[in-house]
């Protein structure tokens, strides 16, 4: 799996990082940025849990 993320929708909001801090960061901004694409395993729930919680609609994940 792969996760995209929409950085112009971020508000800014840090649930991302709260929920898969090994998959986003956030800038100096408060913006939330992908440190890796590529989604192993044992990320997936973390990373569902942030498309969850983001209340930009602004994660999502993709099938390869």
């Amino acid at each position: 799996m792969k996760v995209e993320l929409e950085a112009d929708k971020c508000v800014a909001s840090g649930q991302c990082v709260l929920a898969a801090m090994e998959v986003f960061d956030q800038d100096d901004d408060g913006i939330a940025i992908l440190l890796d694409e590529q989604v192993a395993d044992g990320q997936l729930d973390d990373v569902r849990e942030a498309i969850a919680v983001c209340p930009a609609a602004a994660i999502r994940l993709v099938e390869q």
